[in-house]
């Protein structure tokens, strides 16, 4: 049986949160999960868990992610797939905005592909060879932490209005 992990992680390359789940699931089915889980403390007050923009792959793009994302006040960067850009051909309705301005911000992307290789630096996590989803999901969970632990040089805080999230699967 397969697994997929479902990713968030800040600008930085850290990984905010993530969700493990059988292969066979859909990417785009996981998005509002995958965000549910993100918490991030500042210095007072409940923790922060609505990012600014997220930035995600072609597996995301469904109307109802997009709905999600703008009754939640969140910016969106998801390219459309080339089959939906040519349904949208075909009907009328709003195109997305896909610009210049846009395709700077999802080259940015490249983040969460640079923060799954810092986690697959774990042997058990790159091949995969746990038995049981939770002992997975542990060393996921550790290999994050020591992530997190060596990309701090000094006291660091997150402050609230920097927070952008990168999705990927």
């Amino acid at each position: 049986m397969t697994t997929k992990n479902h990713l968030v992680c800040d600008g930085k390359g850290r990984a905010l949160a993530f969700i493990l789940t059988p292969g066979q699931a859909a990417d785009t089915s996981m998005l509002p999960a995958t965000l549910r889980e993100i918490r991030v403390p500042g210095a007072r007050g409940r923790p922060r868990s609505r990012p600014d923009r997220v930035l995600a792959d072609r597996g995301y793009p469904s109307k109802a992610n997009r709905a999600g994302l703008r009754e939640r006040g969140i910016a969106a960067t998801i390219p459309e797939r080339e089959d939906q850009i040519a349904h949208r051909r075909k009907r009328r309705g709003r195109p997305i905005d896909f610009g210049d301005e846009q395709w700077a911000r999802y080259r940015d992307r490249n983040v969460v592909e640079r923060c799954f290789n810092k986690l697959k630096q774990w042997r058990g996590i790159a091949m995969r060879s746990d038995k049981l989803a939770r002992n997975y999901h542990a060393g996921l969970c550790l290999a994050a932490t020591l992530h997190w632990l060596g990309s701090m040089s000094a006291p660091e805080r997150i402050e609230g209005d920097q927070l952008a999230v990168t999705v990927s699967l």
